[in-house]
């Protein structure tokens, strides 16, 4: 796929296995096409041979073609004829493109993260694609959505509000007709769920089965309760020895907070970051170390980005390279690479648990409560707005079903 001549941007899309296709960037590419695949929920990094593995179904194909689509890089004209081989879009498209686009700007003047961005857009574009061209949608279209979310696509209930936030955000904020009789939409209860836990040992066996940066991220996964993205987006600046401290930026619901660094991890962090060091002044030596720049601070902090301050904690081992252009860097490790090295050292452990990267931070939640501190403490260092998140981890302060003794054990 190549866009116009003036820009030349080029994206290789190509079959892989039963399971993945290939996309890759031949020539020139910029941040808003690597955006365009780094938010497609599924999508893994080959880190051997630099491209991107996608999910090869329908929906994530849409995804990445809207996506694509988005960044206004691509001029796809619209063509008639039958004999025509240049790909058409049809008006419908052209206004859920744009409503897409409108709705992709209020979130991100409103700060919203790129999670949540990408699942609204997600959940708007399917309700469209049903009701768009409808008078008068409101509450009744709605409603309908939600109950066909239920009963026939069987999905959760914190996945059917997530839908019913996205629509309601749509009506208000791009429509400007909020839906305010919402006495009939429905609601779903979100179903209580005890979280996976490891036990002291198990963290240890998993841990142990890891290498390199990947075991120091799984370390301070568990020791701090930091989320995965959370981990991997740090940067050199956000570590405080003096402090005793890390601190956690653009957290869910872009939020920041602080929490301890592991005694334990110091002698570590401080190699590893040496590391980092070596890793930034080989890259300017050869003509390269600049980093993306969070928010405005590229345009008020020019020469920021080569500063190692701003260097990722974790770095990629190689640098990605645009063959036309030249230019190289380096982003973080990606998400897929570790959840896929925890997976794998969960079976080789021999844990018989639905168990992720997520667990470790479970983990670190009960077994602080195990040894005494107050919930409110934990809640803060989870960064949980409301302690009712935090109390689900209470359930290890009592023994539970583990404690009762069965009657067969007594004949």
């Amino acid at each position: 796929m190549t866009n116009n001549k003036a820009n030349n941007y080029d994206i290789l899309i190509s079959d892989f296995d039963e399971k993945f296709f290939k996309v890759d960037f031949p020539g020139r590419f910029n941040e808003q096409m690597l955006e365009a695949v780094r938010t497609l929920p599924g999508r893994r990094w080959n880190n051997d041979e630099k491209f991107w593995l996608i999910p090869d179904n329908k929906a994530a194909v849409n995804q990445l073609m809207k996506n694509i689509y988005a960044t206004g890089l691509f001029n796809v004209k619209e063509t008639t004829g039958p004999k025509s081989s240049s790909p058409s879009i049809k008006s419908d498209e052209r206004f859920i493109a744009s409503q897409i686009q409108k709705i992709n700007e209020a979130l991100t003047t409103r700060h919203y993260s790129e999670h949540t961005k990408t699942s609204y857009k997600k959940w708007v574009e399917e309700f469209l694609r049903i009701y768009q061209g409808k008078e008068d949608i409101g509450e009744r279209e709605i409603n309908e959505f939600l109950k066909n979310l239920a009963l026939k696509k069987n999905v959760s209930a914190s996945t059917q509000n997530q839908a019913l936030a996205a629509l309601l955000f749509y009506f208000r904020f791009i429509l400007n007709t909020p839906v305010t009789e919402l006495g009939s939409v429905i609601r779903a209860k979100k179903s209580e769920r005890i979280p996976v836990v490891f036990s002291r040992d198990e963290v240890s066996r998993v841990i142990g089965n890891l290498n390199g940066q990947k075991k120091l991220i799984a370390k301070l996964l568990y020791g701090t309760g930091m989320r995965l993205n959370e981990a991997l987006s740090l940067r050199v600046l956000d570590i405080d020895f003096d402090q005793n401290e890390i601190i956690v930026r653009h957290g869910k619901g872009d939020k920041d907070r602080h929490v301890m660094i592991p005694q334990k991890l110091i002698p570590e962090l401080k190699a590893h970051i040496e590391k980092v060091r070596q890793l930034h002044i080989k890259d300017l030596a050869d003509g390269w170390g600049a980093n993306p720049m969070p928010g405005a601070l590229a345009g008020k902090y020019p020469t920021g980005c080569k500063e190692f301050k701003w260097q990722w904690l974790f770095p990629q081992k190689n640098r990605w390279k645009n063959l036309e252009t030249g230019e190289e860097g380096r982003w973080h490790l990606d998400e897929s690479l570790m959840q896929r090295a925890v997976k794998q050292a969960i079976l080789e452990a021999g844990i018989n648990k639905n168990a992720s990267c997520h667990t470790f931070r479970h983990s670190f939640a009960t077994h602080l409560l195990e040894i005494g501190y107050d919930i409110r403490t934990i809640q803060e260092l989870l960064g949980h707005s409301d302690v009712s998140t935090t109390m689900i981890y209470t359930h290890v302060l009592n023994r539970g079903a583990g404690g009762v003794v069965s009657p067969l054990d007594r004949l």
